[in-house]
């Protein structure tokens, strides 16, 4: 039952952080752009949306890894 649970947690945050890691902003443009901060944004600083999307990107990648090495200790 648990490796059930995990399982499919597992497979929720993979989703997640695939979306996550898609919507952040490369060399330029990304998120900020799409909601038109991107002009705003001077100097080479991060908006409050780019530190909230890192900051859940680092989050959902901690939980990927938890999940990731739970499942991997139940096969054993």
């Amino acid at each position: 039952m648990l490796n059930i649970i995990l399982t499919v947690l597992h497979v929720i945050v993979s989703i997640l952080l695939i979306m996550f890691i898609l919507l952040k902003s490369g060399k330029g443009g990304g998120l900020s752009d799409m909601f038109g901060g991107g002009s705003m944004s001077g100097g080479g600083g991060s908006t409050i949306a780019e530190k909230n999307l890192d900051r859940i990107t680092v989050l959902t990648a901690v939980v990927f890894a938890v999940t990731t090495m739970a499942l991997a200790l139940r096969l054993v």
